[in-house]
């Protein structure tokens, strides 16, 4: 299975200045784009689940060498 990831930079609400990389997995339908297109929902869902914390950036990348799944 070929997996491609959603990475979220996110903050906390209460502390901006408190942000971490955050990456989502998903099964790669095609390429980068199609990730970009299945993003916004992905990010709303996640937002919804984590209340406390906001996305202020988000890219679709390819996952490095060093993470497995």
């Amino acid at each position: 299975m070929n997996v491609v990831d959603l990475v979220l930079t996110i903050c906390l609400i209460s502390n901006p200045t408190i942000c971490r990389e955050e990456r989502l997995h998903f099964e790669s339908r095609g390429n980068l784009l199609n990730c970009m297109f299945l993003a916004p929902a992905e990010i709303a869902k996640w937002s919804e689940e984590h209340p406390k914390q906001k996305v202020v950036r988000w890219k679709c990348d390819y996952p490095t060498n060093e993470r497995t799944l």
